[in-house]
C-alpha cells in the first residue's frame, strides 16, 4: 500500500477534499448503523401488541425514512466530490509525470520507446485515479460502517462481534499471501502491453514507411504477438485469482454460518429479544456486504499498486543534469565557444570523444566533418547540455556552461535540425514556438527572412494553416524553412546547424540555403556539414577521426593537407561506386 499512500501524498493539495470525503463517509456510516438499531426497536415495540406505542413506531419509521434520504443525498454529494478529487488527482499526477519527464537526461529517451512512456502514463494514472475514485465513493464507507457495525454488535454480543471481526485478519492474510504472485503476472503483462503500445505509436508515426514497404501485416503480427502474450498471462492470473477468491469466500461462508446459528439459537433461548436478534442480523449483513464486495476492491487495489510502481519507477529517476544552487545566468556578449580537453562516453565501455579541444571565434562558421558515428552530433548535444562531459570543460565567453542555468544556456543557442521538428498546430504557432506572445508582424518578418512567406501566403489560411502532426501537410523544403524562421525568431547568438538540404530537390535546396545564409549572419555557427559546398564556405573546418580531432584549419589549408577534407575533395564528382560509398560514410554529398 505504500505506493497508494505515496500517490495520496503526491496530491497533498487535495487534503481538504480528502477530509470532506472522510467526514461525509463517516456521516453515511452513522446512518447505516442507526437503521438496524431503529428497526430492532420498532420490532420490540410491535411485540407488545395492543400495548405498543404507535406514535413511537411512527417516529421510528420517519427516522428511518430521514436516514434513507440522507444516504441518498449525502451519498451522491460524496460521490460527486470523489469524482472531482479523482479528476484533479489525475491532472496533478499527469502534470508531475510530464514535468519530471522533461527534466530527465537525454539518454533516458534514447533507450525508451515514446509509446511505452505514454502507455505507462495512461495505465498508471488512470488505474490509480480509478482506485481513488472507488475508494472515496465506496471503500471508506465500507470501512467506517464495518467498524461502527462491529461496535454496535459488541454492545449486544461480544461473541458475535468476535466472530465477525475474525473475518478481516483471515481475509487479509489470504489476500496478502496470494498478492505477490498476482502482481508478478501483472508486471509481465504490462511489459508486453508496453511493447505493443510502443510499436503501435512507432508504426502510426511512420505509417508512410510501413505502407511503402508493404509491412502492414508484419506490423499487425508484431502487435498481435505482444497482445496475445499478455492474454496468455491473463489466463493463469485470472484463474489463480478466482481460485483464491473461492477459498476466501468459503471461509467467510462458514464463519457466517456460525454467526447465524449463534444468533438464532440464542434468540430461541430468549437471550436476545426478536428486535435485538433482527438488529444483529442486519448488522451482520452490513458487514457481510463489504466483505463479499471486497474481492472486487482488493483486485482493483492490487492492480493500482502494480501499475503505480511503473509511475514511481520513472518518478524515482533522478535527473542527471541539474542546475547547481549557485548556477548563474549565461550572458553572451561575443559568442566565443571553447571546448577544452572534453572526453565523453555514453557508458563506461564506450568512449565517443577523447580530449577534444578547439576554439570557435565570435561570428565565425565552423564545420564538423567526420565519418558517421564519430561524435559530431554528440559535440552539439554537449554544448546544449543534453549530456555532461566525462572530463574537460565547455566555455561560452569564458563562462563554464556547467555553472550556468540550463534555460539561459539553451536560450542563447539556436538549433536547426536535419529533420525539421514541427508540431501539430498552425504555421504561426510553430514559428513563434520560442515566444508564443510575439507579434504577428515579427512572425511575418522571420518568415520573409527564411524565404517562407511566399508559400505561406498561398495557403488557404495563411499563417493560421494547420500543418498536421510533425508538419505532414508541408513539403520537406517548406518544413525546413519554417524551422529556420523559428530559429530566426529566437535570435540566439550561437547557432547549431545540422545542415538539412541533402534530401531536398534543387529548387527547395536553393531557397533553404539562401534562408540559412540569412540565419547565420552575425552568429557563431557550428555546422554538421552534409555537403562539400557548405564546408568550403566556412571559416574553419574541424575533422574528427576515432573520437579525436585530426585537423583544424581553413578550407584552403586543409584542402592540401592530405587529411579527411582533402580526401573528400578528391572524391568530389567521382562516379565510381567506391567514391560514392566513401562519401556516404561521412554523410557527405557533393
Amino acid at each position: 500500500m505504500k505506493h497508494i499512500f505515496r500517490i495520496l501524498k503526491t496530491g497533498h493539495e487535495l487534503w481538504r477534499s480528502y477530509a470532506l470525503i472522510s467526514a461525509l463517509t463517516t456521516l453515511l456510516s452513522v446512518t447505516t448503523i442507526l437503521t438496524p438499531l431503529f428497526s430492532g426497536w420498532a420490532i420490540d415495540e410491535m411485540r407488545k401488541g395492543t400495548q405498543s406505542n404507535v406514535r413511537f413506531v411512527i417516529y421510528l419509521a420517519l427516522a428511518i425514512f430521514v436516514l434513507d434520504v440522507m444516504q441518498t443525498i449525502v451519498g451522491n454529494i460524496n460521490g460527486y466530490i470523489g469524482d472531482q478529487v479523482a479528476g484533479k488527482l489525475q491532472n496533478i499526477l499527469s502534470r508531475k509525470y510530464y514535468e519530471h519527464l522533461m527534466s530527465l537526461p537525454q539518454n533516458y529517451f534514447d533507450n525508451e520507446l515514446s509509446g511505452k512512456i505514454i502507455n505507462r502514463l495512461n495505465r498508471s494514472i488512470v488505474q490509480v485515479t480509478s482506485f481513488i475514485q472507488m475508494m472515496s465513493n465506496n471503500f471508506l464507507q465500507f470501512i467506517f460502517s464495518t467498524i461502527l457495525s462491529l461496535v454496535a454488535v459488541a454492545y449486544y454480543s461480544w461473541q458475535v462481534a468476535l466472530m465477525l471481526f475474525a473475518l478481516y485478519p483471515i481475509f487479509t492474510w489470504m489476500t496478502i499471501k496470494s498478492s505477490s504472485k498476482w502482481q508478478a503476472w501483472q508486471k509481465q503483462k504490462n511489459e508486453h502491453l508496453d511493447i505493443a503500445s510502443g510499436r503501435f505509436a512507432e508504426s502510426i508515426s511512420q505509417v508512410k514507411v510501413v505502407k511503402s514497404f508493404i509491412q502492414e501485416k508484419q506490423e499487425l503480427r508484431f502487435f498481435n504477438k505482444q497482445m496475445n502474450s499478455a492474454l496468455k498471462i491473463l489466463r493463469p492470473q485470472s484463474s489463480y485469482w478466482h481460485k483464491q477468491d473461492v477459498r476466501r469466500r468459503l471461509i467467510l461462508n462458514t464463519i457466517f454460518l456460525f454467526v447465524y446459528l449463534f444468533i438464532f439459537v440464542k434468540g430461541a433461548q430468549g437471550a436476545f429479544s426478536p428486535g435485538q436478534a433482527v438488529a444483529l442480523i442486519l448488522y451482520a449483513m452490513n458487514i457481510r456486504i463489504p466483505i463479499f464486495t471486497i474481492s472486487f476492491l482488493v483486485e482493483n487495489t492490487q492492480r493500482a499498486i502494480a501499475d503505480s510502481k511503473d509511475y514511481f519507477e520513472i518518478m524515482n529517476i533522478v535527473p542527471e543534469i541539474t542546475d547547481s544552487s549557485d548556477a548563474k545566468i549565461l550572458e553572451v556578449t561575443k559568442g566565443e565557444v571553447i571546448f577544452s580537453d572534453v572526453t565523453f562516453g555514453y557508458n563506461d565501455n564506450h568512449t565517443v570523444l577523447k580530449n577534444i579541444s578547439f576554439d570557435i571565434k565570435p561570428n565565425t562558421k565552423i564545420a564538423l566533418v567526420g565519418e558517421s558515428g564519430e561524435g559530431k552530433t554528440t559535440l552539439t548535444n554537449l554544448l546544449l547540455r543534453f549530456y555532461e562531459p566525462g572530463t574537460g570543460k565547455i566555455l561560452i565567453d569564458n563562462q563554464d556552461i556547467s555553472n550556468v542555468t540550463q534555460s539561459s544556456l539553451r536560450a542563447n543557442v539556436g538549433v536547426v535540425f536535419q529533420e525539421p521538428a514541427l508540431f501539430s498546430g498552425t504555421i504561426k504557432e510553430n514559428i513563434a514556438y520560442s515566444n508564443i506572445k510575439i507579434s504577428d508582424e515579427k512572425v511575418k518578418q522571420a518568415a520573409i527572412a527564411a524565404n517562407a512567406h511566399e508559400f505561406i501566403e498561398k495557403l488557404e489560411n495563411g499563417y493560421d494553416t494547420q500543418i498536421g502532426e510533425r508538419g505532414l501537410k508541408l513539403s520537406g523544403g517548406q518544413k525546413q524553412r519554417i524551422a529556420i524562421a523559428r530559429a530566426l525568431l529566437k535570435d540566439a547568438p550561437i547557432l547549431v546547424l545540422d545542415e538539412a538540404t541533402s534530401s531536398l530537390d534543387s529548387k527547395s535546396e536553393s531557397m533553404v540555403q539562401e534562408a540559412l545564409k540569412t540565419l547565420m549572419k552575425g552568429r557563431t555557427t557550428i555546422i554538421i556539414a552534409h555537403r562539400l559546398s557548405t564546408i568550403s564556405a566556412v571559416d574553419q573546418i574541424i575533422t574528427i577521426k576515432n573520437g579525436s580531432i585530426e585537423e583544424i584549419g581553413s578550407p584552403v589549408e586543409l584542402s592540401v593537407s592530405g587529411g579527411i577534407y582533402s580526401q573528400l575533395l578528391k572524391l568530389q564528382g567521382g562516379d565510381t561506386e567506391t567514391a560514392k560509398l566513401k562519401l556516404q560514410k561521412y554523410d557527405i554529398s557533393a
